[in-house]
C-alpha cells in the first residue's frame, strides 16, 4: 500500500478504510465490478469483512487452489497491522444466503 493511501486511512474509521481497500481489490479482479459489495461485521475483538461477488466471478476472487483469496487475506492482514485492528475476510457468492453468524 502506498504512503498516500496509508495517510488517507489514518484519519478515518478502520472498518471503512478496509472496506474501500477490499472493494477496490475485488473490483479489479472481476468481470462484474458493479455487483461487488463488502460488509463489515463486528466479531469480538476484530471485524469480519464479507465480500460478495457475482457467481460467475467467484472463481476469479478465490483463484486456483485459493491463491488469490490467500493473497487478498495477506494484504488485509498487513493493512490490519498498520491500523492495529484485526480483520478477517469471508468470500460469499452473491445470491447465496449470508454465512451464519457465529454463536
Amino acid at each position: 500500500m502506498t504512503t498516500q493511501a496509508m495517510e488517507a486511512m489514518a484519519g478515518t474509521d478502520p472498518a471503512s478504510s478496509m472496506i474501500r481497500l477490499t472493494s477496490e481489490l475485488a473490483r479489479s479482479l472481476v468481470d462484474s465490478p458493479e455487483i461487488v459489495s463488502v460488509e463489515a461485521v463486528p466479531d469480538g475483538d476484530g471485524t469480519i469483512l464479507r465480500l460478495r461477488v457475482a457467481p460467475s466471478d467467484l472463481g476469479k476472487v478465490i483463484g486456483r487452489q485459493g491463491r488469490t483469496a490467500r493473497s487478498l487475506r495477506t494484504i488485509l492482514s498487513a493493512a490490519s497491522m498498520k491500523l492495529r485492528h484485526r480483520f478477517s475476510l469471508d468470500i460469499i457468492e452473491e445470491g447465496s444466503k449470508s454465512a451464519p453468524d457465529k454463536p
